[in-house]
């Protein structure tokens, strides 16, 4: 059969990325308390195109994932990514992966046992440029409660408080632990939040928000204070959305560093 994708192109245009995206598929990941967790991601396999050609093979990439099956993981990142560029004949390669991640909680005052549920990423790329470095980093979508210190200082009962999210990307030395980061989040904001709460733990959980109001920027600030502090983590960036409960409209803050591009330029 004629290969339609390897004809010439003759408009003279690159594409920066182009494969598939949104793939459903099962993985395995490293969970500290049980050892392995098994979850459904969704996965995105992106590659450049050269100007020359007119369209790239997508069934490859899904041969590549199928190659890899119950290996997916943060240490065959490299390798997937290297059999992406020499499979399909590219410069750059990108692999996304998105999971549910589930950590048991117990409620603070019944010890209530539930599920929370946290949205993790892994992120992978060989950029193709000069240096073809590769780039790895872990992202994670934390929720939490805030209770803004202003709506405190003024009202003679109660503050405004709102569900927040807080999204943390990282890249890292040596392996770090989803839920390390998480626990980092959750006691940088005025409460966690939990799956199953009983009227014990809502009221203590009311109480400590109370006496520890953050506005977004005290997040994301705190947040910042501690992954600066380790050693292990060579950048990050972190973000927080807050939905206000008293305003028709997200309050918003984000701080980034490269550490890595601190300790080159000391």
């Amino acid at each position: 059969m004629r290969d339609i994708q390897n004809q010439r192109d003759r408009r003279n245009i690159g594409i920066q990325k182009v494969g598939v995206k949104n793939i459903r598929y099962p993985i395995a990941v490293l969970d500290k308390k049980k050892g392995t967790q098994h979850t459904v991601a969704s996965i995105n396999m992106y590659v450049d195109l050269p100007r020359h050609f007119k369209g790239t093979h997508m069934s490859r990439f899904i041969e590549i994932l199928n190659k890899y099956r119950g290996q997916i993981n943060i240490k065959s990142f490299p390798t997937i990514l290297a059999e992406m560029i020499q499979k399909l004949k590219a410069r750059s390669a990108h692999l996304e992966i998105e999971f549910p991640y589930f950590i048991e909680k117990k409620a603070p005052v019944t010890g209530a046992r539930s599920l929370m549920e946290y949205t993790c990423r892994f992120s992978g790329s060989v950029p193709g440029d000069k240096d073809d470095m590769e780039l790895f980093s872990i992202g994670i979508k934390v929720p939490v409660t805030t209770l803004c210190p202003c709506s405190k200082e003024i009202s003679a009962q109660g503050a405004h408080n709102q569900r927040s999210v807080v999204n943390v990307n990282f890249r890292f030395r040596k392996f770090v632990w989803i839920e390390d980061i998480i626990s980092i989040v959750e006691s940088s904001a005025s409460s966690d939040v939990y799956a199953l709460l009983k009227r014990p733990d809502e009221k203590h959980l009311t109480e400590k928000a109370y006496d520890n109001p953050m506005f977004v920027e005290d997040i994301v600030r705190e947040v910042a204070k501690k992954l600066k502090a380790n050693p292990n983590i060579t950048w990050f960036s972190v973000e927080s959305e807050n939905f206000e409960s008293i305003h028709n409209h997200s309050a918003y803050a984000f701080v980034e560093e490269d550490k890595a591009i601190k300790e080159i330029s000391r």
